[in-house]
């Protein structure tokens, strides 16, 4: 991937079906989540998304979310997300979705995937996977990550899965506040960390742990630019400039859609690029 030949880097797309037409989640969760985002519920296929990208001079970070010991659903295929980024090396960029739950099974997993099919992190969401990330249950995870130095995503703040349904499907909150991530900030410190989407309604502590803490970024996926706390807005213009990443939230949220809005921020132009492309050049290693 040349970098140089993109206009924008999407740090946040998920891939919800594979070849055989399976989804990633039950389908109720996948309609929860499109009312939620005031979109019809879409399933494109990795190669789909490649052409979207490419169509766009944009890459993409694609992964999929493995919550099977949480929902009782199948995960989908890390090989199949992995060799479909492998087709289209110049748009698509590889992440893992592993379940903590599944231990050093899933441990031994991410290695495999990362040193033999190309892999270049991980996606984890403690709300969907009902984990405490200060419980030490993705350790194993995080440390064969830290280890090989890609990066980990966390899903923070609100979720649209669930939203609506009874007892919100089962999905708490809480198990997704930033604060959380700052205890596994202190015990990796080489560990590249993204929160993921603006962490609402926990925003100042998201803004505080990416301050505090050098390793610990934030990407804007999940929400609509124009609907950004305003102290976010300020935080990327300023002290967060280097830390904020562009992300969509694809296929909920399209990438035009986000853009469209960030256009209408009061983003400084020297900040802009910063945001759209170079800073994950840096966090996902692409310069190098």
């Amino acid at each position: 991937m040349d970098p140089g030949q993109l206009d924008a880097i999407d740090v946040h797309v998920h891939i919800e079906v594979d070849a055989a037409g399976r989804r990633s989640l039950p389908e109720a969760y996948l309609q929860a989540a499109a009312a939620y985002f005031g979109a019809h519920p879409a399933t494109p296929t990795i190669d789909e998304i490649a052409e979207h990208y490419r169509a766009a001079r944009m890459a993409a970070v694609v992964f999929t979310v493995d919550a099977e010991a949480f929902l009782g659903h199948p995960a989908l295929s890390n090989d199949e997300v992995a060799e479909g980024a492998a087709r289209h090396p110049d748009v698509l960029i590889p992440f893992a979705g592993i379940d903590p739950a599944k231990g050093a099974a899933g441990a031994a997993d991410l290695e495999r995937l990362i040193v033999g099919k190309g892999v270049r992190g991980l996606k984890l969401h403690p709300s969907l996977q009902d984990f405490d990330p200060t419980d030490r249950s993705a350790y194993p995870l995080l440390e064969v990550a830290q280890a090989h130095r890609v990066p980990v995503v966390f899903h923070t703040g609100q979720t649209g899965i669930g939203s609506r349904m009874p007892g919100g499907g089962g999905i708490r909150l809480r198990l997704s506040n930033p604060m959380l991530i700052d205890d596994v900030a202190v015990d990796f410190p080489d560990l590249t960390i993204v929160m993921a989407h603006p962490s609402v309604p926990w925003q100042d502590e998201a803004i505080a742990v990416a301050t505090h803490k050098p390793n610990v970024h934030i990407d804007l996926s999940g929400w609509s630019p124009k609907y950004f706390p305003p102290q976010l807005v300020r935080a990327a213009n300023t002290m967060l400039q280097d830390k904020v990443l562009f992300g969509s939230d694809h296929p909920l949220l399209s990438p035009e859609r986000w853009m469209k809005a960030f256009d209408q921020l009061e983003i400084k132009p020297e900040v802009r690029p910063k945001i759209l492309k170079d800073n994950a050049v840096r966090v996902l290693g692409l310069g190098a």
